[in-house]
């Protein structure tokens, strides 16, 4: 399999994607399938830029064993070429996504742009929610959701299909 780049974006990567980031990771390295990807996370806004992970979303995933190791940043033109695949927790965020990339035109090689959750096997839900303002138990749905939707992306993934029916 060819390396696959993905980039997983959210509002103001601080929580959410960072988490999606770290859970895709962590499944990865399980498999021992390191060297098969590029993973990134970023955000629409640039208010967190430089900074760490909200650290109750950094304490809600170190329970579970998963890393958190990226640093805010927001998403530029240059991620709809670097990477293969852009992942949004809500659409709210894809469609600001899909807005920043038609500044490219419709050429080919620019990356997929995709909702998270369309890749979940065990939930139903439309979108991952913003915990930043909510308790502990926020961080952990979203945890849920991701460890899901991202099981179901590396399985699209070594599949080789698009995305799942």
């Amino acid at each position: 399999m060819a390396e696959q780049r993905i980039l997983f974006v959210c509002l103001g990567n601080i929580c959410r994607s960072p988490a999606a980031e770290g859970v895709f990771l962590h499944l990865i390295a399980r498999e021992g399938l390191e060297d098969q990807f590029v993973v990134d996370s970023a955000g629409t806004g640039g208010w967190h830029v430089g900074n760490p992970a909200d650290r109750r979303m950094r304490a809600a995933a170190e329970r579970r064993g998963i890393h958190l190791p990226s640093r805010a940043r927001q998403i530029e033109l240059a991620d709809f070429t670097s990477f293969d695949r852009i992942l949004t927790m809500d659409d709210d965020n894809l469609r600001n996504v899909k807005a920043l990339g038609r500044e490219l035109g419709n050429r080919p090689g620019l990356a997929r742009v995709e909702a998270m959750t369309s890749y979940c096997r065990q939930h139903s839900a439309t979108h991952v929610p913003d915990p930043y303002y909510g308790g502990e138990q926020g961080f952990e749905h979203v945890l849920d959701l991701l460890d899901d939707a991202c099981a179901g992306l590396l399985e699209s993934l070594l599949q080789g299909s698009s995305r799942r029916p």
